[in-house]
């Protein structure tokens, strides 16, 4: 109507963007679906979620449908859970508390307590509401199908209302929810960052669901805290709350985003509704989901096609994100696929990468494909609709508390670790297909890319074959806080979680690692690879050495090194923290590596230019790695028997 009218009278444009903004629109629709009832609300409350398609200003209005839902009376309530428990309140529930703890177009909640003295939550559904909801999508159905006949569309938009109906109608039966939750709770009950409320089993029915209270911060909450301008100047204590209420909601941002890769990546079950007001952040610092009136479900080679694709849009190579969305049922048969590739380059070309990740607002990125999407008429799957509608979701809410933050940064290292840990034939053939080129050549780049943000995000969780579990949190890192590639590569590869990268290298053609390896690209990890030599060379001079270089002092050298003191030495003379954890020595017995090595130089020996410029870049830091490890030991020895003279600057003679 806004657009009808400004076509009709284009000289009081100015007149008519002040009456009829994008957000009063968005006020009047959102009174009307609220005076048109629990349909028109659960529809008004789902676009609210897409500002891609109704513009952000009417998303904001109608997002006030999530929590402006008025109650209905609680002895209509406890009538209907009495109906539906057959028995009294009393002989269940100590306590349900006067008023609703939460309103929702299809029922309110409470708090009460069971006779045993658990803390629960009791959702009542509203009265009639099967008739109402029937009754709006059969006029849903009329209004689509005159829709149809006026436009004179070949497709038929009932079948839209049909699956509306399908979805809404299964959510009036709570104990399907019950079931959606004891289901989603089986499917995520081992990733300690999320927490869903058990059901009690027994005090559930169609119309009365019984589930464990979640105790917790919700996103609003948090956020109006971050936001708030009402503390005084000097109100430190106040002050100190604003911060920590903005650390809390990032890290419900992050874990929300970890958990929709989870669920899209690794469970294949989805919460359906996946807005702010169903989310909770815990004491404990866990994510908490609430109401699962519906459940979307994955299939296998979805999901692979849906990491396939976050992987193709950080890389930029549309032709294989194209690829991905029809493997997701996404592109339509018959679409011209050099045009839409054309149309994505156009869109998303100009983005920029901040250390290999899109350095833009996920959001953004979002509307630059629905708008080519919308072009092109393709197909949105419910699971693809309600990931980024999620992840788009959670961005508004840390971009509010923090406008720096990037959904790309927090979401793609879960991609990566995904990749080079998990050994299945779909995920080889994405990692493949970024690191190598067709013809084979090894991206060296590319890899070390992956590894530096899986690192930075500790979320590769790196298994030593021969001693145990280590953590990312001892990783050794360079003032700039890049982790060294070197050392993760080489803590990898031996381990049981490196038969991913082991493949890779072997699929790899030779020459081109080989020639990735003295490239001026590799220069950085030819010289963390450098300090490893001499951490392996100074084991064993020290070994060698025996009762020359006393125990306590060499293992002095290493916390030196490796802890905070390390700031007072000079570059050359630090020692890498790997020694404190890492006993290098299995690394030469590995048959595995070794077989590696031998089938990379078997292959670049093809090439003798190569293989010449690959002794000397070998030879050359071979004599560096010695100096370097014949510097340390010098060192040590000093140390040992000159330490106690405190007339030497400790600082100036390491330097010397």
């Amino acid at each position: 109507m806004a657009g009808l009218k400004k076509s009709l009278r284009p000289g009081s444009s100015k007149d008519i963007d002040e009456n009829l903004s994008q957000y009063n629109f968005g006020m009047v629709l959102k009174e009307t679906m609220l005076s048109l009832g629990p349909t028109f609300i659960k529809v008004g409350q789902s676009l609210s979620t897409r500002p891609d398609i109704i513009g952000p200003e009417i998303s904001k209005a109608l997002s006030e449908l999530h929590d402006q839902i008025p109650p209905f009376p609680r002895p209509l309530a406890m009538k209907i859970i009495e109906e539906e428990l057959d028995s009294p309140i009393g002989s269940f529930f100590s306590y349900i508390s006067e008023e609703p703890v939460a309103a929702a177009s299809f029922g309110q909640v409470y708090r009460g307590c069971t006779l045993n003295g658990s803390d629960v939550a009791v959702k009542v559904q509203r009265p009639n509401l099967r008739h109402v909801v029937v009754r709006d999508v059969y006029i849903l159905r009329l209004g689509l199908g005159l829709l149809q006949k006026i436009a004179k569309r070949k497709s038929d938009p009932r079948l839209y209302a049909d699956e509306l109906g399908k979805g809404l109608v299964g959510e009036l039966d709570y104990t399907l929810e019950a079931a959606n939750a004891s289901q989603f709770l089986d499917a995520h009950s081992h990733f300690s960052f999320m927490q869903v409320p058990k059901v009690f089993q027994h005090l559930t029915r169609k119309r009365a669901l019984t589930m464990e209270w979640m105790a917790g911060e919700s996103s609003t909450d948090l956020l109006t805290i971050t936001k708030s301008s009402s503390i005084k100047h000097g109100s430190k204590y106040l002050e100190r709350q604003k911060v920590d209420a903005k650390r809390r909601l990032l890290d419900l941002v992050n874990k929300g985003v970890e958990a929709s890769l989870t669920q899209l990546l690794e469970t294949g079950i989805l919460h359906a509704d996946p807005h702010p007001g169903n989310l909770r952040y815990t004491a404990s610092g866990r994510i908490g989901f609430l109401d699962f009136g519906l459940l979307c479900r994955m299939e296998k080679k979805h999901q692979f096609a849906m990491l396939a694709s976050i992987v193709h849009i950080v890389n930029g190579d549309w032709s294989s994100l194209l690829q991905a969305l029809t493997e997701m049922d996404v592109v339509r048969p018959g679409t011209n696929i050099r045009r839409v590739t054309m149309d994505l380059e156009d869109a998303l070309g100009e983005v920029e990468l901040k250390d290999g990740i899109p350095d833009i607002k996920f959001s953004r990125v979002l509307g630059k494909i629905w708008s080519v999407a919308l072009k092109y008429h393709f197909r949105m799957p419910p699971y693809y609709t309600l990931v980024l509608r999620s992840l788009a979701s959670l961005e508004g809410l840390a971009v509010a508390a923090d406008p720096s933050f990037k959904t790309f940064e927090a979401a793609y290292p879960f991609v990566v670790r995904k990749l080079l840990t998990e050994n299945s034939a779909e995920t080889r053939k994405i990692l493949h297909s970024v690191v190598l080129n067709r013809k084979k050549e090894f991206r060296w780049e590319r890899l070390a890319l992956f590894m530096r943000v899986g690192a930075t995000r500790k979320s590769l969780q790196l298994v030593e074959a021969s001693s145990g579990e280590t953590s990312l949190d001892n990783l050794p890192s360079r003032t700039d806080g890049v982790f060294d590639v070197a050392y993760l590569l080489l803590r990898l590869l031996p381990s049981k979680d490196g038969v991913v990268l082991r493949r890779l290298i072997m699929t790899a053609d030779g020459a081109s690692l080989v020639q990735a390896a003295v490239s001026k690209e590799a220069k950085a990890f030819r010289f963390q690879l450098c300090k490893i030599i001499a951490d392996i060379l100074y084991q064993r001079m020290v070994k060698a050495l025996g009762q020359l270089v006393p125990a306590s002092q060499y293992s002095y050298k290493l916390r030196l090194a490796g802890g905070h003191q390390n700031t007072e030495l000079h570059p050359s003379a630090r020692l890498s923290t790997s020694s404190t954890v890492y006993d290098y020595q299995s690394l030469l017995r590995d048959r595995r590596l070794k077989l590696i090595l031998s089938k990379i130089l078997n292959s670049a020996r093809k090439e003798p230019a190569l293989m010449l410029r690959f002794y000397w870049v070998s030879f050359v830091t071979f004599i560096a790695a010695s100096a370097l490890a014949f510097h340390r030991l010098l060192i040590s020895l000093s140390a040992a028997y000159i330490g106690p003279a405190s007339f030497i600057p400790k600082r100036f003679a390491i330097s010397a």
